[in-house]
């Protein structure tokens, strides 16, 4: 630090009283020509020019970032979009799901990703698909916007949906508990009891009932299996995923052998006929009521040749009147018999290799409740296999 003193006047005698000044007179305080003054100037302009540059670059990362935001969420609608209801704006579900940051899980047709939509505070699971087929999307988008008309108890409701060039986007009602698949298969499962596992398979009984017979349209849902049954935080069962494997078909050459399916599921009629029917959702539902009894896969290649193929194994067993051997370990004896036998025989019929013989799913309705039964059935009529080795193909 350092100081400048300026001496204006003085007045000083050895004796006596020192002559006053005039103060009026004094000259004024000459102006600052060092260069301390020229320092100060440079000071205060860089500064300003600082803060300007500083503003710059604040205003243009601004726009930078609003651009970049606004094109990741940039849509091109066509005119044909607006003739569909329940479509979301891609901006709505890209804030919903904070830009697809929380990924719930993968399956065949895509990614899902959890969400809360802004307006009504729902949370959503949003799943991507991927489709290159123009005229495909748009008879997809038409069957979407059809189905999101269904309401009932058991099947998970479409909110929406959304298309961006190429992309698909489905919005559905969250289910908290998750897949079917997790609970039975995965870390949790545990969890399920012999009751919620019966709750559930007639959940799913009726969900496809209303689908084959008690809609406006008959749908065949193409692809039942435990990771597309959810469940809600009450573990009531859902199924989810209906029609969406017909998105692959459209815009497909008719004569195409492409089937999209799931391996142990698959009716073996779909190897000759390439065609899904209501029938073919009985064998899947079928499988699918073998997996909730017995808690393994419809195919399990590592195990001995006769039991690798469940349904097989359970028919076996059934022959030799221990039908019941096929049943959980994992449930002990936690189960009630009647209720047992019926689900594992009741998957065995829906697995016949000819679909006429496979009950409908009233008919299973009706012996999952109580209103019919299967007392006077034999085993030994049933038919499983009708060509050894084709009964299930990896399409």
């Amino acid at each position: 630090l350092f100081s400048k003193h300026y001496i204006l006047a003085w007045s000083f005698t050895m004796e006596g009283k020192a002559q006053e000044l005039d103060l009026s007179r004094l000259p004024s305080v000459p102006r600052d020509r060092t260069p301390l003054g020229k320092s100060l100037k440079l000071y205060l302009y860089l500064s300003v020019a600082l803060v300007i540059i500083l503003f710059l670059i604040i205003t243009i990362s601004i726009c930078y970032w609003t651009h970049k935001k606004r094109k990741l969420t940039s849509e091109k609608v066509e005119e044909w979009e607006m003739d569909y209801p329940h479509r979301f704006p891609y901006r709505e579900l890209y804030r919903a799901t904070k830009g697809f940051k929380e990924e719930l899980g993968k399956g065949g047709f895509g990614s899902v990703y959890k969400g809360v939509l802004p307006r009504s505070g729902m949370e959503v699971a949003v799943k991507k698909v991927s489709h290159s087929s123009k005229q495909g999307i748009r008879e997809f988008v038409a069957e979407v916007s059809s189905l999101g008309r269904m309401r009932h108890r058991n099947l998970v409701q479409l909110q929406g949906w959304c298309r961006r060039g190429e992309e698909l986007l489905l919005a559905y009602e969250f289910m908290p508990k998750g897949s079917l698949d997790s609970h039975i298969f995965g870390i949790r499962r545990k969890s399920l009891s012999w009751e919620q596992r019966f709750k559930i398979v007639k959940g799913i009984a009726s969900g496809l009932l209303y689908l084959h017979e008690e809609w406006e349209q008959v749908v065949v849902h193409r692809d039942v299996k435990a990771s597309n049954v959810l469940l809600d935080g009450d573990l009531n069962g859902r199924l989810g995923d209906f029609g969406l494997s017909r998105l692959y078909e459209h815009g497909t050459k008719p004569k195409t052998t492409k089937i999209v399916g799931s391996f142990g599921y698959m009716a073996p009629e779909l190897s000759r006929t390439c065609k899904f029917t209501t029938s073919s959702d009985v064998y899947s539902y079928g499988a699918l009521l073998l997996e909730m009894a017995c808690g393994r896969r419809p195919i399990e290649p590592e195990r001995p040749c006769d039991e690798m193929v469940l349904v097989e194994l359970v028919h076996s067993l059934w022959k030799g009147g221990r039908i019941l051997d096929a049943m959980d370990n994992k449930l002990g004896n936690s189960y009630v018999v009647e209720e047992a036998e019926l689900v594992l025989k009741l998957g065995v019929l829906c697995s016949q290799a000819a679909p006429e013989s496979r009950p409908n799913m009233r008919q299973l309705t009706q012996f999952l409740n109580g209103g019919a039964s299967l007392q006077d059935l034999e085993c030994h009529n049933i038919v499983i296999q009708d060509d050894p080795g084709m009964d299930q193909l990896i399409l």
